[in-house]
């Protein structure tokens, strides 16, 4: 089992979000979000690793389907009070979702893949009960935010420590090798401190600046392509000699 947030990291967490001076970051990171899943009004969607239901509570306002599953239960209780009947919530790992395959439109795992034991499992989880997209929200191993966050972990006890940074190409491959060449789509954003959002908020809303690759926080959008398995059909077949028509043969013994 990875890292499972108790009580007061669960309550750190949802305030961080709340406080108005993370609310440029939250922003870019929604933004970018639903940039490129594009989500449709009906579709189901299973966020991988809810926390306290925020992305939740984002897809609903776009008329989505929403299901919840996380592993810490005191995440899932805010969740809870903050969506009340309004989603389907459980309680389980990423590397071991308790749904049929194929059972939603999309799955997401937004700031998951940190905390898991496996990533690649979990991956293919995602990849098993989703039947056309998935959406990969991560922390950027290279950029600046998340080298002085690493640093920080070193001097400090943070939740940061029980982390996995990943970079735009590790997260690739990890895709590539669960789905092959399937077209996906990725940004980046926060490439810039945000104390100075007053100067560069324009920056960092530009498409062009969010295909750089190093930007705090990567989301890459992956098209689920139906990929089939064919087997060979073995036919008994008993080789024959093949014989002389008859006049054929009569011909050869006259001459």
């Amino acid at each position: 089992m990875g890292y499972v947030f108790d009580f007061k990291s669960a309550r750190q967490y949802d305030k961080w979000y709340q406080n108005p001076k993370n609310r440029f970051i939250a922003d870019l990171e929604d933004q970018l979000l639903l940039r490129l899943l594009e989500p449709v009004r009906g579709e189901r969607v299973l966020d991988i690793g809810c926390g306290t239901g925020r992305h939740l509570l984002i897809f609903l306002e776009k008329g989505l389907d929403v299901t919840g599953l996380d592993a810490s239960p005191y995440m899932l209780d805010i969740a809870r009070k903050k969506l009340g009947h309004r989603a389907d919530l459980h309680q389980g790992l990423a590397e071991d979702l308790p749904f049929e395959d194929n059972s939603f439109n999309i799955a997401t795992l937004i700031t998951t893949l940190e905390f898991v034991d496996d990533a690649q499992k979990a991956l293919e989880e995602a990849c098993r009960v989703a039947k056309d997209r998935i959406f990969l929200g991560v922390l950027n191993r290279y950029a600046i935010k998340g080298i002085e966050r690493r640093i920080k972990g070193i001097f400090s006890k943070s939740t940061y420590n029980r982390a996995r940074f990943f970079s735009v190409w590790e997260l690739k491959r990890h895709v590539r090798q669960i789905l092959g060449k399937t077209p996906l789509r990725r940004g980046t954003v926060q490439h810039l401190p945000a104390s100075l959002r007053k100067y560069t908020e324009h920056v960092e809303r530009c498409s062009l600046v969010q295909k750089c690759p190093f930007g705090s926080f990567i989301g890459m959008a992956v098209t689920l392509v139906p990929r089939y398995r064919t087997q060979n059909i073995p036919i008994d077949y008993v080789h024959q000699p093949r014989r002389a028509a008859p006049e054929l043969m009569k011909n050869r013994i006259e001459e």
